[in-house]
């Protein structure tokens, strides 16, 4: 597996780049899987179904089985946030991982930035950003700049810099 990372401040676009990044990357015959790192509380199970009431009675992990998908549920119940090590061990094999969030993780990563928003860019604080997608200029000669529009070049870009896992 090979991993790389998406990273950018909210509402900078990243969700939509990975819209169009994925289908241009499983176009060329790729399997994929995510990370998304949230720093909000999440719930994918609703309160009231068996499942959520059983994690809710104190099930360390729910796995639900039905037509078409299944999902882990694991409970932290006050534990740490497991490194991202620890995720993509849990992952099935594919060829890539794209990673959002975990920032200070030392992988590769592109950051998605817009400078129209009036925001500084995660770039240089971050580890493992290697360029900046942007509907303009980068911020810096020292940076890469990609064309945020260009999922092709991009696409070509998250192959040729993935870090093997």
């Amino acid at each position: 597996m090979k991993v790389f990372g998406i990273a950018g401040r909210s509402g900078m676009g990243k969700t939509t780049l990975l819209e169009r990044l994925v289908p241009a990357l499983t176009a060329r015959g790729l399997v994929l899987s995510l990370v998304k790192h949230s720093h909000k509380a999440i719930e994918i199970d609703q309160p009231g179904k068996d499942s959520y009431r059983l994690r809710e009675a104190g099930c360390s992990e729910v796995l639900l089985l039905g037509h078409g998908r299944w999902a882990l549920m694991h409970e932290l119940r006050g534990a740490d946030e497991p490194p991202l090590a620890y995720l993509l061990s849990r992952l099935q094999r594919c060829d890539l991982v794209l990673v959002e969030g975990f920032k200070d993780g030392d992988f590769p990563k592109l950051e998605v930035w817009r400078a129209e928003l009036g925001l500084t860019t995660l770039w240089p604080a971050w580890p493992g950003i290697r360029a900046i997608a942007s509907d303009g200029p980068p911020p810096s000669a020292e940076v890469t700049g990609l064309d945020l529009a260009d999922t092709t070049a991009i696409a070509d870009f998250v192959l040729a810099h993935a870090a093997a896992i």
